[in-house]
């Protein structure tokens, strides 16, 4: 009886290489998850490994779906178009974690990462495991040597984004400004906080209560050549309170 069930499951697409394919699937976007995750990004362990593995059955669909339908002469199917569909599907996601917060674009790596796991679970639904783990292991490659690479590159732009306090009604943001100006860093972003919560800031600015101007708080997002010693730089313009480096790679 069993012999006669796992016989027809074969048959249709429904074995014990089918099952691997999935658990590969299931297996290598979990990886892929498991390090968003750690990094602290939206589409992390649960989502990449669900549009992973579901892509991989899609795929599986595909190829042995429609088998009880096929007659020779009569019905033809293409088992790519339902698979094609993916790639299409899968760009809803990333366009939706993609978005833009205190004047800078963030997500677009995590939406990168989402289309890159349908495609590696489409190729182990297709019965192409090598390719699934080679397309993994240069995901970290990239995510985490690049990285690396582009924060010791000579000559490189680097962006930076940092927190700013200062005292209002001194002219010191003129000064920030001109003093980026200087240093060649395009200003590609500046935003206020207005009200912000100072407790759950990166750092605590002073709250004065003695009739002094009040304390402004800016994010500004810098971009240029050795933009990474721009904390040290601004720290000293006259009037400014403090200036901390916000998270760089939460951009991703």
């Amino acid at each position: 009886m069993s012999a006669t069930v796992a016989a027809l499951t074969a048959g249709h697409g429904q074995g014990l290489r089918q099952v691997g394919e999935l658990g590969l699937a299931f297996l290598l976007s979990s990886l892929i998850g498991l390090e968003r995750q750690i990094r602290g990004k939206s589409a992390g362990l649960r989502t990449q490994a669900i549009v992973g593995m579901a892509s991989a059955l899609i795929v599986l669909v595909s190829k042995y779906g429609f088998a009880d339908v096929l007659a020779t002469g009569q019905v033809v199917l293409d088992p790519s178009r339902v698979a094609a569909q993916i790639v299409s599907g899968v760009g809803f996601i990333g366009a939706g974690l993609i978005i833009t917060r205190q004047g800078a674009i963030r997500g677009l790596t995590t939406a990168a990462a989402v289309w890159e796991t349908a495609a590696i679970g489409m190729a182990a639904g297709a019965g192409l495991p090598l390719l699934a783990i080679v397309v993994t292991a240069l995901h970290f490659i990239i995510v985490l040597g690049y990285t690396a690479l582009l924060a010791h590159l000579p000559g490189a732009a680097v962006t930076q984004q940092l927190l700013v306090a200062y005292r209002d009604r001194q002219g010191v943001l003129r000064r920030l400004l001109s003093e980026c100006a200087q240093h060649r860093w395009s200003v590609v972003g500046l935003t206020t906080l207005e009200s912000p919560d100072v407790a759950a800031l990166p750092i605590a600015s002073p709250t004065p209560d003695d009739g002094s101007p009040p304390t402004v708080h800016v994010t500004l997002t810098l971009v240029g050549q050795d933009a990474r010693d721009a904390v040290g730089v601004l720290t000293e313009v006259d009037g400014v309170l403090s200036v901390q480096r916000l998270d760089a790679d939460d951009r991703e």
